[in-house]
């Protein structure tokens, strides 16, 4: 899984060249970081070309789940993979590409509501090609395999084995 050789047969301890571990435990979290590296510099490779961060995207991607109605803010930020990102400086960023538009809630007028645009449903058209390309040189586990380690991280945060 080098960073370089998405093809690489190399484990973690031949990638960073580490020959003793703590634990295994210890192990897995460091392979958990390198492969969280690995995966978010291929999804920079993707979304680079359309002028999008992964965080951009994140919020794209959550409008589009629930286009055509709008979203807040609120909405946006508890359905963020990486809840540390400033959601309201992002949409600002979507908004001036034309990505999103804003417009004043009916229900509540202190909120606003924000809309992903047609422009930006074309590029995520776009992006679910490219992604599904990228997925596809990328099955090296079956399909059962990753229902396990789905329920296998989903343990280790301590959620449900849903």
């Amino acid at each position: 899984m080098s960073l370089n050789n998405p093809n690489a047969k190399m484990g973690i301890a031949e990638e960073i060249k580490q020959k003793k571990f703590k634990s295994e435990l210890n192990k897995l979290m460091i392979n958990i970081m390198f492969t969280n590296s690995w995966l978010h510099e291929k999804q920079l490779q993707l979304f680079r070309p359309h002028g999008l961060t992964e965080p951009q995207y994140n919020v794209l991607r959550i409008l589009r789940g629930q286009y055509p109605n709008p979203s807040t803010v609120n909405l946006i930020i508890d359905r963020m993979i990486d809840r540390m990102s400033n959601a309201s400086r992002i949409v600002d960023k979507l908004e001036k590409k034309g990505m999103v538009e804003r417009t004043q809630c009916k229900k509540d007028r202190r909120a606003v509501d924000v809309t992903i645009t047609q422009k930006a449903l074309d590029i995520l058209a776009k992006l679910d090609l490219e992604m599904g390309k990228w997925e596809n040189t990328i099955k090296t586990i079956t399909g059962d395999e990753a229902q396990l380690l789905n329920k296998l991280l989903d343990k280790l945060r301590g959620g449900t084995n849903s």
